[in-house]
């Protein structure tokens, strides 16, 4: 049986201040058997995904 994947997009209304940005992603990171591919902060609309 082949592994499944659930793909989620999270978009957060926080594009600018990195700190906050890199809280949001320690947080992530730490659910077991989840993986954190990538980061997109978009400055000018203040969003991440």
């Amino acid at each position: 049986m082949s592994e499944k994947l659930i793909e989620c997009v999270p978009n957060f209304s926080e594009g600018r201040n990195k700190a906050i940005i890199k809280q949001i992603t320690d947080e992530i990171e730490k659910v077991e058997g989840a993986k954190l591919l990538d980061v997109d902060p978009g400055y000018d609309m203040n969003r991440t995904v």
